[in-house]
């Protein structure tokens, strides 16, 4: 029997534009869906250097840019349906990607499972949160036929 995907209302804004004939709104909508456990309205954006380095020096302190934020809105239990933006940064996915051997489109869309799973109230903040989620994501993407994201990791 199959189980209802969850709703989901999702918005992508290519206010960097090199990847999006890669990272495509129905292969993001697949990716964003397949990491959803709760109807959710969600925005991914994806954005420069600059953008990704004011955003995670504006809210996190951090004068940098990262590979991705999630702004959650709802991570209350009661929520009725969850909100919340999502941030890639092409530059910093390009440059991981490279550096992990990895295709860029299966670490765009690792970055996306794991900022739909902060969405969600999932956190990586001690080893048994961080072992969790990476048990979450590694499940996901291998629904979408993407390998193991931390395999050789030690």
């Amino acid at each position: 029997m199959k189980t209802k995907k969850p709703s989901l209302r999702l918005s992508v804004q290519y206010a960097d534009p090199r990847l999006q004939s890669l990272l495509t709104r129905p292969l993001l909508r697949k990716t964003v869906q397949a990491a959803l456990f709760f109807p959710a309205e969600l925005t991914l954006r994806i954005v420069n250097a600059e953008e990704g380095r004011q955003l995670n020096h504006d809210y996190r302190g951090k004068d940098y840019a990262t590979n991705v934020l999630t702004f959650a809105y709802t991570e209350e239990d009661e929520a009725e349906v969850t909100q919340a933006d999502i941030i890639l940064c092409t530059e910093v996915l390009e440059a991981e990607a490279a550096e992990q051997k990895k295709s860029i489109l299966a670490h765009a869309q690792h970055l996306v499972v794991h900022g739909v799973l902060h969405a969600q109230g999932y956190d990586h903040e001690d080893e048994e949160e961080a072992e969790e989620m990476e048990a979450l994501e590694i499940e996901v993407l291998a629904t979408l036929g993407i390998a193991n994201p931390y395999a050789g990791e030690d």
